[in-house]
């Protein structure tokens, strides 16, 4: 463990996950990672535990908690098994964080009781194939046809695509790169016109499901849109302020996952009569390890910080997302180097750290993303 003191509260949440992981996620998690399971009854499970609704207020059937609260959930998670990690974060911070945020009070009633109690599964739709930081160019649009609309396109590598019982979705509703061009919808699954895809084979968090949402002019309310007409980018950027700092966590996470199985195998690995951990190639790897996991634990409580007071955080939600990421690749392969031959296997934890660390420094916004983000603000500053 770092030296960050977890608050009571957090405290309390982290044996409660300590608890869950060890009897319902590690026993199962090489199996879902190999046939490539999405388990959407563990997700109900945590759902009665308050895990699917952290940041929900109770009046909604949240668990009413801050920042400092949710970065432990996913990070404690993220510990044991990034795909589940990653899909606990983006059920929090996409589609549900979406509804909270920018939903009206009759879909807020509507729709957070089933997200927070993990009774629904969200789905959050922005990417698609040619346009993944090019989203002024999307080519899912949005049709208005009295007071319904009707939607058409793909959006692809969305979490939770196939197993998702609604998702928010974002489509062009102006001419490309206008400005304001885009709103933001919600759409039921069994909703005509509305599918599933393709599910991706990935190298990483392979039972955190990812597939494409297919809409074949899909029909929908008025009433299912959210915010004004052309305000979905904004929203947009606003709901990957929060969810940059998801994942972080989850990188977090993963890399004291990492951090901690090869503290433990460096003390108990002998080599010339002496455990590895005695010998300084192994003890500054360790060292490396344990600075960049603290400094990353520092830049994500600052953002979760302003998170909380409500204070603008998109260069610190940038720093942390950035950072934490590029950290959990380094400490995961520093991992399997220590682990040697033994790393390289199945058998041991650190290669699934390795595989599903790299989806870090992509998803939500690609390293150079936040560099992007970071620069821009600096520099206007």
């Amino acid at each position: 463990m770092m030296d960050f003191k977890y608050s009571e509260a957090q405290e309390s949440i982290a044996a409660m996950i300590r608890e869950f992981a060890n009897k319902h996620i590690r026993p199962n998690m090489m199996e879902w990672d190999e046939t490539q399971k999405f388990p959407v009854d563990l997700f109900r499970q945590m759902g009665e535990l308050g895990l699917m609704g952290v940041l929900v207020p109770a009046e909604y059937g949240g668990s009413g908690l801050g920042y400092f609260e949710y970065v432990t959930v996913v990070s404690e998670v993220a510990k044991v098994c990034g795909s589940i990690g990653l899909s606990v974060a983006a059920h929090n911070s996409l589609c549900t964080g979406h509804i909270l945020y920018f939903g009206t009070e009759e879909q807020k009633k509507k729709y957070l009781p089933k997200l927070a109690t993990g009774e629904w599964i969200g789905a959050w739709g922005l990417t698609e194939a040619n346009t993944g930081s090019d989203a002024g160019n999307m080519r899912c649009v949005a049709t208005r046809d009295g007071d319904d609309w009707i939607l058409n396109g793909t959006k692809n590598w969305i979490t939770h695509g196939i197993s998702g019982n609604v998702a928010v979705v974002l489509a062009r509703t102006g001419e490309p790169r206008a400005k304001n061009n885009v709103t933001a919808f919600i759409v039921e699954r069994g909703t005509p016109g509305f599918s599933a895809g393709k599910k991706e084979n990935k190298l990483g968090m392979r039972a955190s499901e990812t597939a494409e949402l297919v809409f074949d002019n899909c029909r929908i309310s008025d009433a299912q849109r959210m915010g004004p007409v052309g305000d979905g980018f904004h929203q947009a950027m606003k709901v990957l302020d929060g969810g940059r700092i998801s994942i972080a966590a989850l990188s977090l996470g993963i890399a004291k996952g990492a951090y901690e199985a090869s503290l433990k195998y460096a003390k108990e690995r002998q080599q010339f009569d002496q455990p590895i951990a005695n010998f300084q190639a192994i003890a500054f790897k360790l060292a490396d390890m344990a600075t960049q996991i603290e400094a990353s634990e520092m830049l994500i409580y600052q953002a979760a910080d302003l998170k909380n007071r409500g204070m603008r955080m998109t260069k610190e939600s940038a720093f942390a997302k950035y950072y934490a990421s590029e950290v959990c690749v380094r400490v995961s392969t520093d991992a399997v180097q220590i682990f040697g031959g033994y790393g390289y296997t199945k058998d041991f934890p650190v290669e699934k750290f390795y595989r599903d660390s790299k989806l870090c420094t992509i998803g939500e916004g690609t390293s150079e993303i936040q560099k992007l983000v970071i620069s821009r603000d600096i520099l206007k500053n």
